[in-house]
């Protein structure tokens, strides 16, 4: 068994999908169509997309082929995916390199806007389901698979169009030499998992382990100085991989929205983030310090994010989630809005919006657009309330799905990381997917 393989048998995911019944696999079903109707999730594409869907994947070679004409070509780059072990499109890449006094990095994203863009069919619908859903082991996509998993997703060994973000950041600063971004041709050499990304990082004998060190030490320089500057970080035990991925997109996000607000002065998308009041601030943080074993310093009561940061940095992790909720319970939603006026309080960011997710989430399909058009939709602030709306409409979905899972004796979480199949009575496998038979 090979280390990578070792490695995953360890995992939640390693230990083979989630076995329910026939009959469970029905309630599920049925409670899912519930929620669809009752948020107004669109499961089925309609014939017109998916045929318009499957008419963009014709002829992929010979296209990108064509583009290297007007892209830059960044084929001999090594270049890499890191995804969940189910992730089903690969939608951003990284590249490093270290010079004296600066890092290159470069965060390359699928261009989807090549295949989707407005008076499209694909276009008008995406619009309508707003982003991917996530329910645990079913995925709404908000594109059709047949575009989003073949010609837009970043596969390994494939040429691919990319809209990439190259950065230039400064060592001693964290700050930014230079920003560039534009359209490219990428080929990814390999697709890592979170796990098998822990295991190059281990072992120097590996493939991109030189590289995947390298890009952490980017990011966890950048983690600590989030943290310093007031950043709040609700989930401080993470590993490795999530780090380089987590701080490498908000890197490329900022960068990104930096250059529409400051260089070309447009709107765009902006994700915003209030700030509690402060008397929510003070019963979340009195609420916490009533926990036990933990305790806030006074001085730190005027830093809030930071007194939780530190409250978190101690906690076990059954506290940890008391903690977390007693300040989710005070903040506000963030919304999509065409002004990034007063920031995102939680990540303490000036200006910041989505870019690394256009296969997933409609904002960063608009930003791709007014990136490369430098124009901007007439129906802007409709589209930044439509992408609030259905964001908020997927959170809740997914958060009474889980309930339901609960409520008939099935984990979320094992569902989510492993999968789900319903079999017989003898234990054979009915469906792999965990959808009934149908009558």
């Amino acid at each position: 068994m090979s280390d990578d393989a070792q490695a995953y048998a360890g995992t939640a995911e390693g230990q083979g999908p989630v076995e329910i019944d026939a009959e469970l696999a029905r309630h599920l079903q049925n409670k899912r169509e519930d929620l669809f109707e009752e948020f107004e999730i669109r499961d089925a594409f309609p014939p017109e997309v998916l045929s318009e869907a499957r008419a963009r994947t014709d002829g992929v070679h010979e296209e990108i082929e064509d583009e290297l004409e007007h892209r830059k070509d960044l084929r001999d780059l090594t270049t890499w995916t890191t995804d969940p072990v189910d992730a089903q499109d690969f939608d951003d890449a990284l590249s490093i390199r270290e010079n004296e006094e600066t890092y290159t990095l470069w965060v390359h994203i699928a261009d989807v806007t090549h295949y989707v863009h407005p008076g499209s069919e694909m276009w008008a619908e995406a619009v309508k389901r707003g982003n991917t859903v996530y329910l645990p082991a079913y995925t709404i996509h908000m594109l059709p698979p047949a575009l989003a998993e073949t010609v837009c997703s970043l596969v390994p060994e494939e040429d691919r169009l990319a809209h990439t973000v190259e950065m230039e950041i400064k060592k001693d600063t964290l700050s930014f030499e230079t920003i560039d971004i534009y359209k490219s041709v990428i080929h990814s050499n390999e697709r890592l998992t979170y796990t098998q990304c822990e295991n190059r990082l281990e072992d120097p004998g590996l493939p991109l382990h030189e590289e995947n060190s390298l890009v952490f030490d980017l990011a966890d320089q950048l983690h600590e100085q989030r943290k310093e500057d007031g950043s709040l970080v609700l989930n401080p035990s993470r590993d490795r991989a999530h780090t380089i991925i987590e701080e490498c997109m908000l890197k490329a996000n900022k960068a990104v929205t930096h250059e529409l607000m400051w260089n070309r002065g447009v709107e765009a998308m902006y994700r915003v983030h209030p700030q509690p009041t402060p008397d929510q601030w003070d019963k979340a943080l009195r609420e916490i310090t009533e926990l036990d074993g933990v305790s806030i310093q006074s001085t730190s009561w005027d830093e809030p994010r930071k007194a939780v940061n530190d409250a978190l940095e101690s906690a076990n992790s059954r506290t940890l989630n008391k903690i977390q909720r007693a300040v989710l319970k005070v903040m506000p939603r963030a919304k999509y809005m065409n002004d990034p006026f007063g920031g995102h309080y939680a990540l303490n960011f000036d200006i910041y919006g989505h870019f690394t997710s256009p296969i997933r989430r409609l904002s960063d399909l608009i930003n791709h657009w007014i990136v490369h058009e430098n124009d901007v939709p007439e129906d802007l602030v409709e589209l930044c309330d439509r992408a609030s709306d259905r964001q908020k409409d997927a959170e809740t979905a997914e958060r009474l799905y889980k309930q339901f899972l609960q409520e008939v004796g099935l984990d979320p979480y094992a569902v989510n990381n492993r999968g789900i199949v319903t079999v017989d009575d003898d234990g054979e496998v009915i469906d792999e997917n965990g959808l009934p038979p149908r009558e």
